[in-house]
Formats: structure tokens, C-alpha cells, sequence
């Protein structure tokens, strides 16, 4: 009789754990980034009253009679399946598409999260809403080394990239065969100091299919120029015997004029500047990241650069972490040890800017499952009661 007693306990008890996990689930609705777990159960030990038998010549075999002692929680697993997407516009909200973590560092210890609502600080280092930094490589002049170790990713207001100076000045496009007239190109290019060189090239008709090219710096004369020539064939294509112009500004700057992609057909005239490289020193406007976690800047002076790299983290048995609040997880002896990763390589997701990964609870399966944990505790329940009546009739024997 005491059996069913402690039997109905153990259902009342591994009921209420299947509660506890299933209202935990509601309650995280809306939390972003949020796993739901699912609890699962298992029954105890059984007292044997009577052993199997073998069979014999004389008589059949014997099942063993047992009676179970209850049931008892065999574990809580958490669901790692993706959770819907919530567009929010902010360039430092992140979205994993796919498998992986963002890794954060929480004083001296490293943690893992699906919740990537993120921000900067007033240092300009990229955090959570808990203070947690976001952990990544760094980029040095626009480079980032992957194989580095981890750290802080910090992008400070007002940050700036030197001065780019110039290589080369293109001009290409078409002049009209039979042009007796002078083409002028300007366009300014940028010296190792980022100083502005405003250039004029003016090419001079020296026959059917020639030119002189002349530059001017009409910034700072005392650049050394040195003239060219520009050269057509017959049909009007680029002679590679023409020979390129060149400028040198005062601190050392050396300019190719390159014409290379000039022609000479009828019709109309297109030829213009098409590129002219360098920078002059620029300051940081916005930033947007990449799919792969790339921290791209848009600088004043018009050029982008790679300021930072997120990393992500992956498991060989990611349902082996264990949750330390805050949608924040850490390893665990079962978890494995993390294998840090750029995003949408080997098994990580992508990244997706503007938007949050939502909470991946099932509303539906949850108030199924609200149910049956009212059920199973209301049936266990029962059982208490009806042992106790059936005990009290026993007492009631001697009356």
C-alpha cells in the first residue's frame, strides 16, 4: 500500500519540475533569443516479487513479476531550433542564420549567446544590454587576422584612417577621330600627407592619331611633371607605344597619368576621368555589418574600411551548456570545447544586421504540455488520495 503512496509522490514532484520548466518557456515568449526546454521523465527502480524462470522439461518459463516504485525526471533538454526573425532596423542588431554563438567576455570569463541586441558604449566598444563584451579580431589598416586571438571590438567616435596618396590618374573613353582640338582632363589627387594636388591634363593634337600629354599641378608648381604621348592605330584602338605622363609631388608622391583606355572611333566624344585613387585623411561617418561579421566604416573622404571581425562559436553538443541567466550560456564538461569561427564558414551561420533572433517557444506546444502537467499532477494526485482511503479502510478493520 505504501508503494502506490510514494509512487503518487514522485509523480506530484516530477510533475511540478514539468511545470516549473513549462511556465519558465511562457514566460520567455518574448525574450530575444531565448531556447525552450522540455523536460522529460523516467521511471524508477522496481521491486522484483518474483524472479523470471527458465523453462524446463516439466513446466514453462516464468516472467518476472515487478512492481515500479514511481516515476523520477530523466533531464531537462533545451531546444536549439531557430527562432522567428524581428526586423529592427539598428545596424548593431545581430541575427545568427543558422548554427553558432556570439561570443562575449563577462569580466574574465567567456560566454556564448543566440541574443544579439547589441550596442556601443561611450568607449565605443560594442556590448550587450548586460555590459558583456562582444568578442572578435580587431583589423590594423584595414586587415584582420583571424588566427589571433580573441578580443574586445572597439570602435571609438571619431575615429580616422590616414591619408591613401595617389598611384595613378585614369583617364578613358572615346575621343572623335578627326578631333583637332585640345582634350583637357582635372582632377585632384592626394599626396602621402593627404594634401589635395589639383591636376590639370591637357592633350594636344600632334597629328591624325597622336597627342602630347602635358600636366600641371596647379596647386603646387614645383612638382616635377614629365610629359607623355598618346598614340592611336589606324582603327582607332590604344597604341602601346604611347608613353605615359607622369607627376612627382614635392614630398616624393609619384603620379602615372595612365590613358591606356582611350580610343579614337567616330561618333561622340565620352573620354573623361574615370579613376583616380589616394584619400586624403578621413573620419568615420557610419558603419554596417556583414553577413560574415566584417565591421565595414564609411569614412568623410569617401573610402570604406574593415574596422573589426565578429567571431562566432560552435559546439559538438551545444545542448550540453549551461544557461547562467541573462540568454547567456557557458561550457560545460559535456558541451565540448568551443570552435571559434567566422560566420558562414565551415558549420556557422550568417549574420544578418537589423534584425533579432525571437524567443523559439512554442505557444501552442506549450499550453498542450500546460495540460498535461495539470492532468498528471490532478491523476497523481488522486492516487494519494485513493491509497489513503484504502489505508483508512484497513484501520478501520479492528473498530
Amino acid at each position: 500500500m505504501l508503494r502506490s503512496l510514494f509512487a503518487g509522490i514522485s509523480g506530484l514532484r516530477t510533475h511540478q519540475t514539468l511545470m516549473d520548466v513549462v511556465s519558465n518557456n511562457i514566460a520567455n515568449v518574448n525574450t530575444t533569443g531565448f531556447k525552450a526546454s522540455s523536460a522529460t521523465f523516467q521511471d524508477t527502480l522496481s521491486q522484483t516479487l518474483r524472479a523470471a524462470g527458465a523453462p524446463s522439461s516439466a513446466s514453462g518459463g516464468l516472467n518476472p513479476a515487478q512492481v515500479g516504485l514511481g516515476v523520477q525526471l530523466a533531464g531537462i533538454t533545451t531546444n536549439f531550433g531557430q527562432g522567428s526573425t524581428q526586423t529592427t532596423g539598428r545596424n548593431t542588431d545581430l541575427m545568427i542564420q543558422g548554427d553558432g554563438f556570439f561570443v562575449m567576455k563577462s569580466g574574465s570569463q567567456q560566454l556564448y549567446t543566440r541574443a544579439g541586441a547589441f550596442n556601443f558604449d561611450s568607449n565605443g566598444l560594442l556590448v550587450n544590454s548586460e555590459g558583456m563584451a562582444v568578442q572578435g579580431w580587431a583589423a590594423v589598416n584595414g586587415v584582420v587576422n583571424t588566427d589571433g586571438p580573441l578580443g574586445d571590438l572597439l570602435v571609438p567616435a571619431g575615429t580616422q584612417i590616414p591619408p591613401v596618396a595617389s598611384t595613378t590618374f585614369t583617364g578613358a573613353g572615346n575621343i572623335p577621330a578627326g578631333t583637332t582640338t585640345p582634350q583637357s582632363l582635372g582632377q585632384s589627387i592626394y599626396d602621402t600627407a593627404g594634401n589635395a594636388h589639383s591636376l590639370s591634363v591637357v592633350l594636344t593634337p600632334t597629328g591624325p592619331n597622336s597627342f602630347s600629354v602635358a600636366v600641371t599641378d596647379q596647386t603646387d608648381p614645383s612638382s616635377t611633371v614629365t610629359a607623355g604621348t598618346l598614340q592611336f592605330n589606324a582603327d582607332g584602338s590604344y597604341d602601346p607605344a604611347s608613353t605615359a605622363a607622369t607627376i612627382t609631388t614635392a614630398d616624393g608622391t609619384a603620379v602615372t597619368i595612365d590613358l591606356s583606355g582611350a580610343t579614337m572611333y567616330g561618333g561622340s566624344k565620352s573620354f573623361a576621368v574615370t579613376k583616380v585613387d589616394g584619400a586624403a585623411a578621413g573620419t568615420l561617418q557610419q558603419f554596417q555589418i556583414e553577413q560574415d561579421g566584417s565591421i565595414i566604416g564609411t569614412f568623410s573622404n569617401g573610402q570604406r574600411q574593415t574596422l573589426g571581425k565578429l567571431a562566432l562559436a560552435n559546439f559538438t553538443n551545444p545542448a550540453g551548456l549551461t544557461k547562467v541567466g541573462s540568454t547567456a550560456f557557458s561550457i560545460s564538461s559535456n558541451s565540448g570545447l568551443p570552435q571559434i569561427g567566422i560566420a558562414g564558414s565551415g558549420s556557422l551561420g550568417t549574420l544578418m544586421g537589423g534584425s533579432l533572433e525571437m524567443s523559439n517557444v512554442d505557444l501552442a506546444r506549450e499550453f498542450t504540455n500546460l495540460i498535461i502537467a495539470q492532468r498528471g499532477f490532478q491523476a497523481n494526485s488522486r492516487v494519494i488520495t485513493t491509497s489513503d482511503t484504502l489505508l483508512q479502510e484497513l484501520v478501520d478493520l479492528k473498530r
